[in-house]
């Protein structure tokens, strides 16, 4: 009898389990890359972000999406531009000549746009330390699936490009010289 008791508690316990998804790291872009180096800027620094007033980061339900490392959504996107700038050799950690720091005023997804897309929106508020703004905002389409595990999970998966689009825009935008002078 405690036998069949155990067996049902644990297999009660694994099918209504949850998984998290995880967002891949952050790797860079090459093309932002080549956009940040031929800006010929120097000694750049990457200062807070904050998050959006509200973000729900759960997908259907099955889980939420996760960012690695523990990171927020948030954090993500301030490593990213951090990650970006540190490649294209012109970031400064100490005595920066100017900082970017940004509010993220909109973060949200769908893991069923139609009936097996998704689709990420981005918009945030680049701030500089020299008083100059720039906002800049991504909508980004992929397929995510049918059944829900699938979806959530090309839902996590698809942040790193939605992300990596949103810093290209922002370094490809006229007005970035601007933020960085």
């Amino acid at each position: 009898m405690n036998f069949k008791i155990i067996s049902i508690a644990t297999l009660a316990a694994m099918v209504s389990a949850c998984s998290t998804y995880t967002t891949p790291r952050y790797a860079i872009n090459a093309d932002t890359n080549v956009a940040l180096k031929k800006l010929g800027a120097t000694d750049l620094s990457v200062g807070t972000f904050t998050g959006p007033a509200s973000f729900d980061r759960s997908c259907r339900a099955a889980g939420p999406l996760a960012p690695p490392d523990g990171m927020s959504h948030t954090d993500y996107i301030r490593k990213a531009f951090e990650d970006e700038l540190k490649v294209a050799g012109i970031y400064a950690a100490a005595s920066p000549r100017a900082t970017i720091s940004g509010t993220v005023k909109k973060l949200e997804f769908s893991s069923s746009r139609g009936l097996t897309g998704g689709s990420w929106d981005i918009e945030i508020l680049l701030n500089s330390s020299n008083g100059r703004t720039l906002p800049v905002a991504e909508h980004y389409e992929f397929e995510s699936g049918f059944v829900a595990d699938t979806a959530c999970k090309q839902t996590a998966e698809a942040y790193f490009p939605a992300v990596q689009n949103l810093i290209g825009k922002a370094v490809r935008s006229p007005e970035f010289k601007a933020l960085i002078q």
